[in-house]
């Protein structure tokens, strides 16, 4: 059994380039930034980025030219492939692309940082995620709740994912 698989997190160094091959299918490549962080033997902090080649085809190619740009922070998922060619010089050249077969954009639309997902207005009226509509315990006041002190048992079946 064969294994080539590639998952990556970081952000884009440029915006992506859209192009339809002859065939009329989709083609569109990037470049994604990952950084390596470490603290040498001296303790000094010490950071390495690597520059990754990215190509989309088709359908997910038209969405990474639609809604990525320089910038966003994306995981990608796919397969590593080497192309070979000789340059006008004629020197042997190499380029190792990610083919990607999965894309999740990781910052919010509209906006940067953080993955989206959802968020709470942390409003004094809602309810906790945990709260047990169905007790009999609820009949109380809402306001002797807020103190935070309730000692209340979290049930797995009201948890909402």
């Amino acid at each position: 059994m064969n294994l080539n698989k590639a998952m990556i997190i970081g952000n884009l160094t440029r915006d992506p380039e859209v192009r339809n091959i002859p065939s009329g299918a989709t083609v569109t490549q990037f470049s994604v930034a990952t950084n390596l962080v470490w603290n040498d033997n001296q303790g000094q902090r010490q950071e390495k980025v690597e520059f990754h080649n990215v190509v989309a085809w088709r359908k997910l190619g038209e969405i990474c030219g639609q809604y990525l740009k320089k910038g966003t922070k994306v995981y990608i998922e796919g397969r590593l492939q080497t192309k070979e060619w000789t340059g006008n010089d004629g020197v042997k050249r190499y380029r190792t692309e990610i083919i990607a077969e999965n894309m999740i954009m990781l910052d919010r639309p509209g906006g940067s940082g953080g993955a989206s997902g959802n968020t709470s207005s942390g409003g004094e009226n809602e309810q906790p995620f945990y709260e047990d509509n169905n007790s009999d315990n609820n009949s109380q006041d809402k306001d002797s709740k807020s103190d935070g002190s309730d000692d209340e048992e979290i049930k797995v079946e009201n948890i909402p994912f």
